[in-house]
């Protein structure tokens, strides 16, 4: 192919392989063996692979291009790629023990809290950072004093004041009117945005719809009106109650949990996107008021979060080998008169009267050297017979332990002490630059 001489592709291959394989073996576990070809050779099917920006050559390229090859799978049909997230300004290291692990969070915290916080600072259109004290803000300030706060108030007060029944609205005021056209409008909205994978932008219209029914909540004043103008107080809760209602469905995708216990308070077994209009709860229905769904989250169990981390770090960074600092600098005319050289061990055995060191025989091609080297505490001599090695051949014989050596092997000496062979490639005599 014209242009591509020189190119280079590195493709998993057996990924494609793994994610179909995956989904066979699910469906054999579900007792329907053939259910995996609904989801990868059914045309009618939507394909969507949800990826790092980091996999974007291979989602877009390769895996289509495979795909396309064999003839008869289903092609994605889109391919949403996010940035980076990072950790506490970080980047995300499991290696370093800078990562949140999910089993230690569930231990701590709702699963549900963690998908609102992270769909609210998702890297849609550039990298973004996770953090602890964010996380916080996210819970108290959003879903404990916003969302929370609604609809426990909403639906304490129908409770309390209304026997548990959603009161029949009568005369709507132009705010009453307002406030329930609200519903319809943001869920057209929402969908939209989930339509074109804007998550984070959904999550927000949402959250702005409990901002909406708290700040009307306030400003009707229920709590006044039962004692002044009990149809405006009725008109109020019903209001609310279609609002909440509704923040159940719209916030279930991110929610599921949270927002399957508001339905159970609001007497529902389950609603769907079409059901999402002002008029979900009829007149005379029941509700409950429930349990609080959302508590805040107190500092110290954010300290203790942020200590756990900065101190696996700390492990992780101890056990970070050490190694030695480098020589001074030198320029290339020093190194070129190194005479480096392949050499293949013919022979090798143990010094009498020397624990450290190996008499070697090497052979570089043009002749054999002998060469005296510190590695009998690593080594064995059969352990190194055969080995090609690299070999300081322009070095000046020297006299150990009586005897002559006429060079030196090159060794790597790993941060815990120990040496490796620095191996070439090579044939014996040729010289490596």
């Amino acid at each position: 192919m014209e242009g591509a001489k020189g190119k280079v592709l590195y493709v998993w291959f057996d990924a494609p392989i793994g994610y179909i394989s995956a989904t066979k073996e699910w469906a054999i576990s579900k007792g329907d063996p053939d259910l995996w070809k609904t989801y990868w050779m059914d045309q009618d099917t939507d394909l969507y692979h949800f990826i790092g920006k980091d996999n974007i050559v291979f989602h877009c390229i390769m895996f289509p291009a495979t795909l396309m090859k064999h003839g008869d799978f289903v092609l994605p049909k889109n391919v949403p790629a996010n940035e980076f997230l990072n950790l506490e300004g970080q980047k995300l290291s499991t290696s370093r023990g800078w990562a949140v692990w999910l089993h230690e969070y569930l231990q701590e915290f709702d699963a549900d809290l963690l998908r609102y916080a992270l769909g609210t600072t998702l890297p849609e259109t550039k990298d973004s950072d996770f953090s602890w004290k964010e996380f916080q803000l996210h819970v108290n300030s959003e879903l404990a004093d916003i969302l929370g706060n609604f609809v426990f108030r909403t639906l304490s007060f129908t409770t309390r004041f209304f026997d548990g029944k959603v009161p029949e609205m009568a005369n709507p005021s132009d705010k009453d009117k307002a406030m329930l056209a609200e519903i319809a409008l943001v869920r057209d909205s929402i969908a939209a945005c989930y339509e074109k994978f804007s998550l984070r932008e959904a999550i927000q219209l949402t959250m702005n719809l409990a901002r909406s029914g708290n700040k009307y909540l306030t400003e009707t004043e229920p709590w006044k009106t039962r004692k002044t103008d009990l149809q405006a107080c009725a008109n109020s809760i019903h209001v609310c109650v279609q609002v909440s209602a509704a923040l159940s469905v719209l916030f279930d995708p991110v929610m599921p949990h949270k927002m399957a216990t508001l339905r159970k308070s609001l007497k529902v077994e389950n609603f769907t996107w079409s059901d999402v209009h002002d008029k979900m709860k009829a007149a005379g229905e029941s509700v409950e008021a429930g349990e609080i769904l959302f508590t805040k989250i107190e500092d110290d169990q954010i300290d203790a979060q942020i200590n756990k981390l900065k101190s696996a770090a700390a492990v992780n960074e101890s056990k970070e080998p050490k190694f030695e600092p480098l020589n001074d600098e030198i320029v290339f005319d020093d190194f070129v008169k190194l005479d480096l050289r392949t050499g293949m061990i013919v022979s090798a055995e143990k010094l009498n009267k020397s624990k450290k060191l190996l008499v070697l025989q090497v052979d570089l091609g043009f002749e054999t050297r002998q060469i005296l080297s510190g590695i009998a505490e690593y080594f064995e001599p059969e352990q190194v017979i055969g080995k090609s090695i690299a070999v300081v051949a322009n070095l000046k014989p020297r006299k150990m332990m009586g005897m002559d050596s006429e060079g030196m092997i090159l060794m790597a000496s790993d941060p815990d002490g120990s040496l490796k062979l620095v191996e070439s490639a090579g044939l014996p005599g040729s010289k490596i630059n």
